[in-house]
């Protein structure tokens, strides 16, 4: 079986597990968290070389203050036991996204991860905090123009690679596969740029549900596709 070098996850769901069982929110992203750990793993031993989740989105602070309250603790609680995860297996993490608007204690942790795990061989984990695809874009046109301006890169010099350079996610090769859980089939706002020539995979299972039988399940619907040339290849 090709098993993708990279997979991009958005993790959906958790709220409404949660209160389908009668819980809080909380609760299911707490077990989400959780879950995050487990896959990991799961896709490492799959052969897996990248893996990216979507943990936080520019438009999630738009959600009830206490939710994103709680979401942040869990990250606090998360950069911890991901460095002792990290060191477990090896995983060399790296964040993307605008870590500007979180707090200095969270900040710091991230450098700390990051800097821990830097010569790590195994699995790279890329957690997308306080990320979305557009903020990204601008973000890296903005760093370019100022580039140009002050003559460190010529307009016609502007190319695909040149300006991937500029992202995020620069030096990661781009998604293979994009799996999303919980049944929603829309992208929001994730990897726009990264996603050009990705196999998608949507399931009903909600994120605290997928297990390493459902990641079977979507590098197996990776494979069922035939590609060539960048694309697919037509029936």
């Amino acid at each position: 079986m090709n098993v993708p070098q990279h997979i991009a996850i958005i993790l959906d769901g958790n709220g409404r597990w949660a209160k389908a069982k009668g819980m809080p929110r909380n609760y299911g992203h707490a077990q989400g968290s959780k879950n995050v750990e487990r896959i990991c793993e799961d896709a490492y031993r799959m052969g897996v070389k990248y893996l990216t989740v979507y943990a936080f989105s520019t438009e999630n602070w738009s959600r009830p203050k206490d939710e994103v309250d709680a979401l942040m603790k869990l990250l606090r609680n998360y950069m911890k036991t991901c460095l002792k995860t990290a060191a477990k297996n090896d995983m060399k993490i790296r964040v993307i996204g605008d870590v500007s608007r979180l707090d200095e204690d969270i900040r710091n942790r991230i450098a700390e991860l990051e800097e821990a795990t830097k010569n790590n061989g195994g699995l790279n984990f890329q957690i997308a905090i306080n990320y979305g695809s557009r903020d990204e874009i601008i973000r890296a046109v903005r760093a370019l123009a100022k580039d140009c301006i002050e003559n460190k890169f010529a307009p016609e010099q502007i190319d695909e690679e040149a300006f991937e350079s500029y992202l995020d996610t620069h030096d990661i090769p781009d998604p293979d596969l994009l799996i999303r859980t919980s049944g929603e089939l829309r992208l929001s706002n994730y990897l726009l740029w990264q996603l050009a020539y990705t196999e998608f995979y949507f399931t009903d299972v909600p994120w605290p549900d997928f297990t390493k039988e459902e990641l079977m399940k979507a590098i197996e619907h990776y494979n069922a596709r035939e590609r060539r040339y960048g694309g697919v290849k037509e029936e």
